[in-house]
Order: structure tokens, then C-alpha cells, then sequence
């Protein structure tokens, strides 16, 4: 049966919802923090936390936050998480697909992920080194992915800032 998710931004009614949702797919409250510290920072974008519902309840959420290629702006999709009962049923890709919608509208042009290589591609994603972007740390090449969203605009190179909450 395919289940037919609502995907909308983010809500103040939804913190809860979303927080659980993070404890529940995470194995620690690492990520669940990030999303509580990326909301009290200036990375933090308006419309660009989407949630994904089925009958009233939120079961998905992807996560957009400024960050940066050496001085150019671009987004970082982290993280994104599904409750582990509804995990393979549509509800994080739904997500994903809405809140890179959602940054395209907004006038966004690159979009970085740190992901599981066989996950990411379905929405575009490929390796961020083919475009000479890297991580100031040590990542897997393949895992790390940039979405070109605007390809009238020109791809910055150079290393990944991440916002401060990211610890990184």
C-alpha cells in the first residue's frame, strides 16, 4: 500500500514531534540537539524544516541550514530522519523532495549532504569533489554530495563551513 505523505514547513506545533522523531532514529540525542541549536542560530532558515505527515501525524523530517563553500552560500541537508515504524515508506524522500523544492524556490543554488551514497543520487546528489568541494574533515569521498540546484550560477569550490551548532 502506498502511503500518500503531506509534506509542509516546519510549525511551532511541530518541535515536539520532531525532536522525538530524532530520538526515535537516532542511537544518541546528538542530532535531536543539533535541530534545538540550529533553531536559536542565524543558519537557521525560514520555510526550509519540512515535515512529513500522514493523517495528522508527522513521521518524517529534513532539515536545510546555511552553511558555506569558502565565501559563497550554499545549504546543508542534515539531518533528515524518519520514526523507525514508518522508515521505507516514502516519508524522508518526500521530505528531502520538498525541502529541496522549497530551496529552490528561494532563489537557493547548491545544496551539500554528508549521506549513504546509494541514498542521496535519487534527488540529484553526486560527488561534491566534482565540483572541487571538500570537508575540513575526513569524509568517504563518495559520501559527500552537492546538489547543483541552479546551474546558471556558478558552482563555488573550496572547503565546507559549517554553522558553529554542527561542531565541526
Amino acid at each position: 500500500m502506498s502511503i500518500s505523505w503531506v509534506t509542509r514547513p516546519e510549525e511551532e506545533r511541530d518541535v515536539p514531534a520532531i525532536r522525538e522523531i530524532l530520538l526515535a532514529a537516532f542511537p544518541t540525542p546528538l542530532e535531536a540537539d543539533l535541530v534545538d541549536a540550529l533553531r536559536k542560530d542565524p543558519a537557521w532558515l525560514p520555510g526550509l524544516s519540512i515535515v512529513a505527515e500522514h493523517d495528522g501525524v508527522v513521521a518524517g523530517h529534513a532539515l536545510l541550514t546555511r552553511c558555506h563553500v569558502g565565501d559563497s552560500p550554499a545549504l546543508a541537508l542534515a539531518p533528515c530522519a524518519v520514526l523507525p515504524a514508518r522508515q521505507r515508506q516514502g516519508a524522508g524522500s518526500a521530505a528531502i523532495a520538498a525541502g529541496l523544492a522549497a530551496a529552490r524556490s528561494q532563489g537557493e543554488s547548491l545544496v551539500l549532504v554528508l549521506g549513504h551514497p546509494s541514498y542521496y543520487p535519487r534527488f540529484g546528489f553526486a560527488r561534491a569533489s566534482s565540483h572541487g568541494i571538500r570537508a575540513a574533515f575526513d569524509v568517504p569521498d563518495e559520501a559527500m554530495m552537492a546538489l547543483v540546484l541552479d546551474a546558471s550560477r556558478p558552482v563555488p569550490s573550496g572547503t565546507i563551513a559549517y554553522p558553529a551548532p554542527f561542531s565541526v
